[in-house]
């Protein structure tokens, strides 16, 4: 998860947003399955976790990295469900459990609240535009009212001070990026925009606590994985879910098991095989 996406579909579909006048790319099934999903949503239990109902509707599709640029295309909206990333599942099942909340079935809401989800003050206005890093995820959608970062205590937290670099410093991993210069300065502006803020998270080391302990953590809580990679603020993300086990695990799009699934170990277990990853940020959605 490094903010920009890559994707080959030739048979994607543009439509013209009015609010926005900025094309959407999906396809038929797409749009099929979105209000599939919202019509099973409208029925779900009113003490239903959306955003884990949706995700689970979505277990078994395959992971593809990097599912959001089409080639040779302006900054736009694009809708894929067959194929997801950890950042793309989660923005999907937020935007549906949004459209469910707000008492909509309707595939142009959804497109509003993935719209506000993915971009910075909810508005497209090229690639910078877009919440490449997860931190500006966060900051965007708290502007919005949207999400809001759950604060863990003190005695189970630890501070971090936001440094985003990556992306400038590494423009060969980013194909615009790569060829663009004037577009480069723009994402270094945006780095230097959303640095500075000291946020807390919780270590690795205390994420097999027991549930009492993590009270701060709810089943459908967004879960992003803080990395210590320089430059860099979180490196994958996923839904919490307490297990049967009374443990912590992570509902994601996994590119471990190639499809969205709910990780059969824990949480801890699953965070001790990645030397990178040093803790996780706990946010949640807003109705």
């Amino acid at each position: 998860m490094k903010g920009v996406f890559a994707i080959i579909c030739c048979w994607f579909v543009c439509l013209q947003i009015s609010s926005q006048n900025s094309p959407v790319s999906y396809t038929k099934e797409d749009s099929l399955r979105v209000v599939e999903l919202l019509e099973k949503g409208s029925k779900a239990p009113a003490n239903e976790v959306l955003t884990i109902f949706y995700a689970k509707q979505l277990m078994n599709l395959p992971y593809v990295a990097h599912t959001l640029e089409i080639e040779n295309m302006e900054e736009h909206l694009a809708i894929n469900l067959q194929s997801l990333d950890c950042t793309t599942l989660v923005e999907n099942c937020c935007a549906l459990a949004l459209t469910t909340l707000h008492g909509s079935k309707s595939w142009k809401d959804y497109l509003s609240w993935l719209r506000k989800l993915r971009y910075d003050a909810g508005k497209i206005d090229g690639y910078k535009s877009r919440n490449h890093y997860f931190s500006q995820w966060i900051q965007s959608g708290t502007k919005l009212g949207l999400v809001k970062e759950v604060v863990p205590p003190t005695n189970i937290s630890v501070p971090m001070k936001l440094s985003l670099t990556y992306m400038s410093e590494h423009p060969d991993s980013y194909p615009l990026l790569k060829v663009d210069m004037a577009e480069r300065k723009l994402i270094a502006e945006m780095e230097k925009r959303a640095s500075g803020a000291t946020v807390r998270y919780i270590p690795k080391e205390r994420v097999g606590d027991s549930k009492k302990v993590l009270s701060c953590v709810k089943d459908g809580d967004i879960i992003a994985i803080t990395t210590n990679k320089k430059g860099l603020d979180v490196s994958h993300v996923g839904f919490a879910v307490w297990g049967k086990d009374g443990k912590l695990h992570l509902l994601n799009a996994s590119s471990i098991h190639k499809k969205v699934v709910l990780e059969p170990m824990t949480l801890y277990q699953y965070m001790q095989k990645h030397p990178v990853q040093t803790g996780i940020r706990v946010i949640r959605l807003q109705k």
